[in-house]
């Protein structure tokens, strides 16, 4: 595709601002003037707002997936640069265009223009303003604890609504470590003040991260389930499935049927091959932090989803297996399922934890005590004491040490960073 005009859309937006700030200039009798006498005039400059406008434009093509405007997003704000650092200093003395300099430099815009103003004075930055400011300027640079106390307190409520969207949004970043409520509060609000915009995508994208963090599993659900509906086009879905694969490791799903009914029909909205490989992430996921309901179910899903593929297929049959050894039911069939499972096609990690479940599984069958009490002192898998009760100081009890190794964050991280490269391409 030729992306030449679709990267020059910011360009003719501003040329279509220039053209009617031109035209609300002339006189109402100018066109009944001859042509012939009529002189050209230079076209006016866009207004703050005018310029601002056309950038999130563009940017909301952005969040419909538009790879065109994310490349041409740098060259218009090149321009927009230039334009804002040449309007007079007159032009900065109305709020509300302050307002739209401020809402340029978060939109990506050269943090030096705010810097302008503050040095313009009072005439310019009142002090009502002035938090704003300050705050916005702080926030691009880094500078998070200034940032924090300049513009925490202020109400986007007061603002206009872009200006309200952005500055929640930008004040849920700054509360969600120390008020995580706050925050997921502050991205409810973002959502209704801007549907349909680069700002409603951002901030789905936050709040399903929040959400988890925060133990709201209905709302995670409901949240990522609405992203993928609408935004799964988005530039930035990449980073969403991340937080996405991330979140879902933590979740028990056996613990309630609705939780995972619901997680069953966001995955839906997935390609088959995407839904699959989270699937067996979370099932791995599951298996190590002892959530073994959790893990049959979604190694159960991912077995429907292999279609031939013999690794998929091993990867799930494995985790299902492991998930049944706890059950003093099941634990014999999963013994021997597990010792079918062809370990050359499974990943090393995954090796790894073959053998500890092949090792407890035997274990538990040769111990003295009944089924149930033995089952019990298996769950979690993961967990060292429970390995410990089980294996005592044996050869089994140091492989199963290190599954439990296994289940740090960074091997699970590089999983769904893994999950997310792979899928990175069919979501753009």
């Amino acid at each position: 595709m030729n992306v030449r005009p679709i990267a020059a859309l910011g360009m003719i937006l501003l040329f279509a601002a220039d053209s009617a700030a031109n035209e609300s200039s002339r006189p109402a009798d100018a066109a009944a003037e001859p042509a012939v006498e009529q002189k050209a005039k230079p076209l006016a400059t866009p207004s703050p707002l005018q310029m601002v406008r056309t950038l999130h434009l563009m940017q909301d093509q952005i969040a419909t997936g538009s790879t065109e405007a994310h490349l041409g997003q740098r060259g218009l704000l090149a321009v927009l640069d230039m334009r804002f650092m040449e309007l007079a200093p007159e032009v900065w003395q109305s709020g509300k265009n302050v307002h739209a300099a401020v809402s340029f430099v978060l939109s990506g815009g050269n943090p030096s223009l705010l810097r302008k103003l503050l040095e313009l004075g009072s005439s310019v930055v009142t002090e009502n303003d002035r938090p704003l400011v300050e705050g916005a300027l702080a926030y691009v640079e880094g500078r998070e604890e200034t940032a924090y106390n300049a513009l925490v307190s202020l109400d986007p409520r007061t603002f206009p609504p872009t200006m309200s969207a952005q500055l929640a949004l930008v004040q849920s970043a700054l509360v969600v470590r120390k008020d995580p409520a706050k925050s997921d509060e502050l991205l409810d609000f973002v959502r209704l003040q801007a549907p349909g915009t680069l700002f409603e995508e951002a901030a789905l994208r936050r709040q399903v991260f929040v959400a988890s963090q925060t133990g709201h599993v209905e709302k995670f659900q409901s949240l990522a389930t609405d992203y993928l509906r609408r935004f799964r086009h988005s530039i930035y879905a990449g980073n969403f499935r991340q937080r996405l694969a991330s979140a879902s490791t933590r979740i028990d799903f056996g613990q309630d049927k609705s939780r995972f009914e619901g997680f069953v029909t966001m995955m839906q909205e997935l390609e088959p091959e995407a839904r699959r490989d989270l699937y067996l992430l979370a099932a791995r996921a599951s298996v190590e932090q002892g959530f073994t309901k959790s893990a049959r179910l979604l190694s159960e899903e991912a077995q429907k989803l292999v279609e031939g593929d013999k690794v998929s297929a091993s990867r799930a049959k494995l985790y299902r297996a492991a998930s049944m050894i706890t059950s003093h039911v099941d634990i014999k069939a999963a013994a021997e399922e597990l010792r079918q499972i062809d370990r050359l096609l499974l990943p090393a990690t995954d090796v790894n934890l073959l053998e500890a479940a092949i090792a407890m599984a035997g274990h538990i069958q040769t111990m003295p005590g009944t089924p149930v009490a033995l089952a019990d002192k298996a769950k979690p898998l993961l967990t060292k004491a429970a390995t410990e009760k089980a294996a005592g100081a044996s050869t089994q009890a140091q492989g199963l040490e290190q599954l439990q190794a296994l289940s740090k964050a960074r091997d699970a991280l590089s999983r769904v960073d893994k999950l997310i490269k792979n899928q990175a391409s069919v979501s753009q």
